[in-house]
């Protein structure tokens, strides 16, 4: 399931450009507080890397230069 739902989600973000990333339909999905591995974010060194998925469902750019954001 989860490797099904990680292709869906990587289709649906290969779509997405800094152009029509703010009218994506991943900030409208409801809040979650529970994060997912290899969906969410991924370790780095010890580090959280957020991925462009978890960037589309928070809706809007936080300013820190992050590396996967789809709204620069």
């Amino acid at each position: 399931m989860k490797q099904a739902t990680i292709k869906k989600i990587d289709d649906y973000v290969s779509t997405i450009s800094p152009e029509n990333s703010r009218n994506n339909i991943a900030k409208d999905l409801p809040k979650t507080t529970q994060l997912v591995e290899d969906i969410d974010y991924y370790l780095e060194n010890g580090n959280y890397v957020f991925s462009k998925w978890f960037h589309l469902k928070r809706g809007s750019c936080c300013g820190n230069k992050c590396r996967h954001c789809p709204y620069n």
